[in-house]
């Protein structure tokens, strides 16, 4: 009937103007819902355009209980959608924004302990591989220091003394010792792992605390297990006695009685047991009392059990 239709088309634009916001998501679309009434098309047709619905499955439904009931479902369906979306709060940002910062702060403290424990493993390296190597040093700086070398002095000979009066630099009268001799040794090396270097203080030959010859021994390099003979000439030459020539008789330069002389010096040899690390050095001082025979000029005396070894 005219009044009916008008009536519904009314009362479908109030309820699509009272109706809340649609979502996004779904779209509504209109279905035929045909009028106990109506049998024309053109009223079919308003029918159709005037009951909107959410989805097919519905239309079925709604068709059976008129437009009326159709438009109530769909405004319940709506209104209950809409319920069911509820805004978020700024409560739960924070708890968000916590949760990520708690997230970010727990990932933090993972890698500095990472990175903490990295440190210890290598400060532990270091200090493991300075206690090994400075243990290993001490073990062959302890092994070598009772290998000592051995130096044994074997024979002087002297070839000239000559006494004579003179002057000394300053003009000073005294008497005047010219004198040159030979002395032989011998250095072994007795270490089975290592060679050493070999150097010397200069040989003093003194008499009566005064210089009278002096003689050195050239640097040298001794193998292990080894040794060598060595060879040192000494001489003087014009050497002031002064007080001490007083006590020193001589004829035609030549003296008359046996002269006693000291022989004095130092040898010093150091071992490179592991490249210039471990340097075990070892120092003998060697003196020897000696005398002077006018009746064995130029024969070799035997210095054994007459030199102390320090």
């Amino acid at each position: 009937m005219p009044g009916d239709l008008a009536k519904t088309d009314s009362e479908a634009s109030s309820l699509s103007q009272s109706s809340p916001p649609r979502s996004p998501r779904r779209q509504m679309y209109y279905v035929q819902s045909p009028s106990r009434d109506s049998h024309d098309g053109e009223k079919t047709t308003n029918s159709f355009n005037s009951t909107p619905v959410l989805s097919p499955t519905h239309s079925h439904s709604n068709s059976s209980l008129g437009p009326h009931s159709s438009r109530e479902s769909s405004s319940t369906r709506l209104s209950k959608h809409h319920g069911s979306r509820k805004p978020r709060t700024n409560k739960q940002s924070w708890k968000e924004f916590e949760a990520i910062e708690e997230e970010a702060l727990l990932d933090g403290e993972a890698a500095h302990h990472a990175l903490h424990r990295r440190r210890c493993y290598f400060l532990s390296f270091l200090v493991g591989f300075f206690v090994l190597f400075t243990t290993f040093s001490l073990i062959l700086w302890g092994a070598s220091r009772p290998q000592k070398p051995k130096i044994t002095m074997k024979s002087i000979s002297f070839n000239e003394f000559v006494v004579q009066a003179g002057a000394d630099f300053s003009g000073v009268s005294t008497e005047m010792v010219s004198m040159n001799c030979t002395v032989k040794l011998t250095y072994r090396n007795t270490a089975t792992f290592f060679g050493v270097h070999v150097t010397s203080t200069p040989l003093h030959l003194s008499y009566s605390q005064l210089t009278v010859a002096t003689g050195s021994i050239h640097k040298f390099y001794q193998s292990r297990k080894s040794q060598r003979a060595l060879i040192v000439m000494m001489e003087g030459s014009h050497i002031p006695l002064y007080g001490g020539g007083a006590s020193l008789a001589s004829l035609n330069g030549a003296p008359t009685q046996p002269v006693p002389l000291t022989l004095d010096f130092m040898v010093r040899s150091r071992a490179y047991v592991l490249g210039k690390l471990v340097k075990p050095k070892f120092y003998k001082r060697i003196q020897c009392w000696v005398t002077m025979d006018p009746k064995k000029m130029s024969k070799a005396i035997s210095l054994k059990n007459k030199c102390s070894y320090s």
